[in-house]
């Protein structure tokens, strides 16, 4: 009998036995996708802020395409921080790959945010917008010394131009016949500059002038400025006006004590 009677109750303790763990299995799992759910949502009281690789706007300090916080640098970042700490706002940053996936994050999450951002038409009623942050500008650069003037890119023609292999501005200048001398790495033309090699460098501003720094070319000047944009921090539609009121109004406040004007100096 007394076989029989732990026979009976050792299914009985197996299935006790398993419901516990069943139990904590499952609080478990509820834990950590609370966990996960918080990580990937934004807090009431903080905004998601991502942003991308590019020079020298934005940049991982590791040189790769994922990083966090303090991780981060650039002119663009150096500026939303103080932007957001003078306002008051609370903020998570993040950078990330691909751009559009992080576009498309900040295009359909409340409380995200993306920056650096070109406003252009087809995207103005799509965020609500903190800016201008800075200019994403194509510029001809020449020596200091140069007695090169241009009134308009067909004036350029006569001269030997270097602009980067692939780029947007180089695409450009060919398809307009002005035949630009292309480099592998755009900040090789900076030395080609100031080694005569080419008269101008078709490059972008402040991108031209921090690759130039880079490898130590800081005397260069600007004759031409032929293509302009301004950057931007886009915010998802769904945060409160008062809160972007905010974050432009101090904005506007530390480019009026002439804070961005400090921190563009210090990359380029």
């Amino acid at each position: 009998m007394a076989g029989a009677g732990h026979s009976l109750r050792l299914p009985w303790i197996s299935v006790t036995f398993m419901f516990k763990h069943l139990l904590l299995a499952l609080a478990s799992t509820s834990i950590f996708l609370a966990g996960s759910a918080h990580a990937e949502e934004p807090s009431d009281a903080a905004l998601v802020l991502l942003t991308e690789n590019f020079p020298p706007y934005n940049m991982a300090k590791n040189g790769k395409n994922f990083a966090k916080e303090e991780n981060i640098e650039g002119i663009a970042v150096d500026i939303v921080r103080e932007t957001f700490k003078r306002a008051g706002v609370s903020y998570n940053l993040t950078l990330r790959f691909p751009w559009e996936r992080i576009y498309k994050l900040a295009l359909e999450k409340p409380g995200y945010g993306v920056f650096v951002m070109a406003r252009l038409p087809d995207r103005e009623a799509l965020f609500k917008w903190v800016g201008p942050i800075g200019p994403d500008d194509w510029v001809m650069l020449a020596k200091a010394d140069s007695k090169i003037q241009l009134a308009d890119l067909e004036q350029a023609r006569r001269y030997k131009i270097g602009a980067y292999k692939g780029d947007a501005i180089a695409e450009t200048l060919e398809k307009q016949g002005l035949n630009p001398i292309v480099a592998l790495r755009d900040q090789d033309n900076a030395q080609k500059l100031v080694d005569g090699q080419i008269d101008l460098w078709a490059t972008g501003d402040p991108a031209g002038r921090y690759l130039a720094r880079q490898v130590g070319v800081t005397e260069l000047k600007t004759v031409l400025r032929f293509n302009s944009a301004q950057l931007y921090l886009a915010l998802n539609k769904d945060v409160p006006d008062d809160l972007v009121a905010k974050l432009q109004a101090a904005l506007d406040q530390l480019r009026n004590e002439g804070v961005v004007d400090q921190i563009m100096a210090r990359y380029l």
